[in-house]
């Protein structure tokens, strides 16, 4: 039972579905020729407002796929969404990576590289656009729009910190 469902017992729990990013190998060469290792970058999310990453390293790819999710369902955040895109236009940074993610109208999609689309889709978001400036390496993709989806704020969220009634 996660937090959520712990302060709201009214709210409904979903499954957490994985989505492999990208599988990174590593070559070392040793007296015999050359090793291999692998890195699994993963993401996990409901699609109703939770997402988490994680990354994980083994010998071969299935032990560190498993690595990998089990360090994302322990990374899993909150996102505000306002129903199947965004609140606001907002940008996310990690290292040289800036994602800008632009809320958008119903039917237009999720227009993001795969990085960047693992992380929304997951999240739940349905509809946005996206622009990736700087690094476009998808372990910093990743962290910048995870970053920008957690400093998303809903409207109410906001009349509370300025203490007034925000026009429709």
């Amino acid at each position: 039972m996660t937090q959520l469902a712990q302060k709201n017992p009214g709210v409904k729990e979903y499954p957490l579905e994985e989505q492999s990013v990208k599988i990174y190998r590593c070559s070392t060469v040793v007296k015999g020729g050359r090793r291999f290792s692998f890195a699994a970058l993963v993401v996990v999310g409901n699609r109703h407002g939770q997402v988490g990453f994680g990354y994980g390293k083994a010998n071969e790819v299935p032990p560190a796929i498993e690595k990998a999710i089990k360090a994302a369902r322990r990374n899993v955040s909150e996102v505000n969404l306002l129903g199947t895109s965004i609140p606001h236009e907002v940008t996310g940074r990690f290292g040289a990576t800036r994602v800008k993610l632009i809320p958008a109208s119903e039917g237009t999609g999720v227009i993001a590289g795969s990085a960047c689309r693992a992380v929304l889709e997951l999240a739940g978001v349905q509809n946005v656009l996206t622009k990736v400036y700087g690094s476009t390496g998808a372990k910093n993709v990743v962290k910048a729009t995870l970053n920008a989806l957690e400093s998303l704020s809903s409207r109410e969220t906001i009349e509370e910190l300025r203490g007034v009634k925000l026009p429709l």
